[in-house]
């Protein structure tokens, strides 16, 4: 490693982008239960260092240099009170220092300082998902400065802080590229200054890093014709065979390669042998990831040759609805000078891809089997991605069907399609469903009133994703999915019969109301007829029989995929007071007059409940008063 030193040139003082002074008082307090993890924070990011060079060089020869392989150096000057970790990796340019360093949380910056609750518990989750572990450092030192140069670049620049809230840029020397970070120890932290300390550290949490870990101490340079060897074992975890490795030794591996605090929810380790080598360690994590729901679905599992970090962002390992597992897989057939262009149409990669997401889903369907409230819990972080398996994996659609789980209205628990085709109604031949934009409001669709009436059990979807595995999806085990928010859904012979309201409003009457609200209503509409799903709400709207569904085409719209929504049927109840009372009214000379507004303030009923925009807000305001108006007098 080359030595560097600051100079003092165009310094410039700036101050953190988010609530440093609160977030860095949790760090020292609350984060961490030990704070030697400072330690496996810095030796992960100088490992990812040195894997994103070796990524770079794929397509970039130059970022090569002639001198000694990736390696991490820790440097211990017990005079100084200084603990400094050397790596010569990628490296940072000031704008790197500026965004990775003087920006807390870059995932959230102001939204994470307003998420901050004074709630430990809660408190430390959120910032293991924001991934601020750099700055664990100041659990244990009152001054940090860090020196890099990224790989071809022209110079090197300084970050320097104390953790109050500030710190400053500025040019320094560093003659290859690679980063320096200087912990000046507080006093009581003078452990952190002793070689078996140190080891001890690096054993517990970093003894897998695939790279040397070496140590030196100002003053006791190594006797003449000893050789400083390495603290860490070096070699690949998951190579090793299960056996050797412990619980504790996979978590820490988990948290290095997820960059995460939590404890993986599951753990995948395996060696494929026969026409194709390669190691697999992958694990799902126990917590939605940051970047979950980001729409680059990029992977997280990282790509090895032989041991050799190729990449970790490629979309060849595996499909963008496992996007969550992270982890690695090792090839031993793939050329380790292979390039990011040739892993686009490798053939072994897509071979690796496609046994990889088999072998995924299988050990998905024995946890299902063996421990359905362990599967309950991944499927409560992780169903909305894997339901995008449905609509984009044909060949392992019906598997993931199997798989998923499902709310329904028979209870507040999970449940599986098979699940609910045995509590099917005689007579029943679809699967009914209502989707929406959040659970609390698909619950209350007016449209699910007469399945619950005759007991019939209609699955309540609410992720993004259902709307279109739906739309590749018309059957399962025979039987046919069907919304309920379609007018073509006929309840009169399903179920059990609900009690019939002796005092609805007769059938003529009713009759000539629809005339009447017809004529009123126009265009606004698509028709008016009464309901059979309806038994506590006067009106709501439904789709046409040919339409398309109606929160797919609110999406569609959304999205500008759709120029206009689709004329509704409006349904109407004949037992509700409100239209028995319309339904009389309409008898009268001059009911077309009188009723118009109450005709149209239902319409906007209908609107507000499927939340839908109001066509003319004002007159609806008008309306509204009015109705209360008359109410009052």
């Amino acid at each position: 490693m080359s030595k560097t030193k600051i100079k003092k040139i165009k310094e410039e003082k700036r101050g953190f982008e988010a609530e440093v002074a609160k977030l860095l008082h949790m760090m020292v307090h609350s984060v961490y239960s030990d704070r030697e993890i400072f330690l496996r924070e810095l030796i992960s990011n100088a490992s990812d260092a040195c894997d994103k060079l070796r990524y770079e060089a794929q397509t970039n020869s130059d970022l090569v240099s002639d001198d000694t392989g990736s390696e991490i150096i820790i440097t211990v000057d017990a005079a100084a009170k200084t603990l400094t970790l050397s790596d010569n990796g990628i490296g940072m340019d000031k704008e790197d220092l500026i965004s990775n360093l003087g920006t807390i949380a870059r995932s959230g910056t102001a939204g994470f300082a307003e998420k901050l609750t004074g709630d430990d518990k809660k408190d430390v989750q959120l910032i293991g998902q924001f991934g601020v572990g750099f700055y664990s450092v100041f659990m244990v030192a009152d001054k940090v400065s860090v020196i890099s140069k990224k790989a071809g670049g022209d110079s090197a620049h300084s970050w320097v802080s104390d953790g109050e809230g500030s710190y400053t840029i500025a040019e320094a020397d560093r003659d290859a590229h690679g980063t320096t970070i200087t912990l000046h120890m507080k006093e009581d932290a003078a452990e952190f200054l002793e070689r078996a300390r140190l080891a001890h550290i690096v054993k517990t949490y970093s003894d897998h890093i695939a790279l040397p870990i070496k140590f030196f101490e100002v003053g006791k340079e190594p006797e003449k014709g000893m050789q400083e060897t390495a603290l860490n074992q070096g070699s690949a975890l998951w190579i090793r065979p299960k056996s050797e490795i412990s619980d504790e030794q996979y978590n820490d591996f988990y948290r290095h390669v997820a960059h995460a605090f939590d404890e993986p929810a599951f753990t995948l380790h395996y060696k494929a042998e026969g026409t194709l080598e390669y190691s697999v360690l992958m694990f799902i994590p126990s917590q939605q990831p940051m970047d979950l729901f980001d729409p680059a679905r990029k992977s997280n599992v990282k790509l090895y040759v032989k041991r050799v970090f190729i990449t970790g962002e490629t979309q060849e390992i595996l499909p963008g609805w496992l996007r969550f597992l992270r982890g690695v897989v090792d090839s031993e057939d793939l050329p380790l000078n292979i390039s990011r262009e040739m892993l686009q149409n490798n053939p072994v990669l897509s071979a690796m891809k496609k046994a990889v997401t088999n072998k995924v889903v299988s050990e998905l369907e024995k946890i299902a089997k063996k421990d359905s409230e362990k599967f309950q819990a991944i499927w409560q972080n992780f169903g909305p991605v894997l339901k995008e398996g449905i609509y984009e994996d044909g060949e392992r659609r019906e598997a993931l069907l199997k798989l998923s789980l499902f709310r329904s209205t028979h209870g507040d628990g999970w449940t599986t399609l098979a699940d609910y085709i045995t509590r099917m109604k005689e007579g029943q031949d679809s699967i009914y469903y209502v989707t929406g934009t959040d659970s609390t409001s698909v619950k209350r669709s007016p449209q699910l009133e007469g399945f619950k009436a005759r007991s019939v059990e209609v699955l309540l979807l609410s992720d993004p994703v259902d709307d279109f595995w739906l739309q590749m999806v018309t059957e399962h085990d025979g039987k046919s999915f069907k919304s309920v928010t379609r007018s073509a859904t006929d309840l009169k012979d399903l179920g059990d019969t609900p009690e019939k309201a002796d005092d609805a409003a007769p059938e003529g009457d009713v009759v000539t109301l629809i005339t009447l609200m017809k004529e009123v209503l126009g265009e606004s509409v698509k028709d008016v007829r009464t309901s059979n799903r309806l038994t506590e709400t006067a009106v709501c709207l439904v789709a046409d029989d040919s339409g398309m569904d109606m929160h797919l085409e609110r999406i569609l719209k959304a999205h500008n995929q759709l120029d206009s929504i689709s004329q509704r049927v409006l349904e109407i109840n004949p037992s509700h007071k409100v239209i028995k009372a319309l339904a009389e009214s309409a008898k009268v000379e001059g009911a077309l007059d009188s009723l118009a507004d109450s005709v149209k303030l239902l319409l906007d009923q209908a609107l507000i409940l499927e939340g839908e925009p109001l066509t003319d807000p004002t007159a609806f305001a008008k309306r509204l008063s009015d109705a209360v108006a008359k109410g009052l007098v």
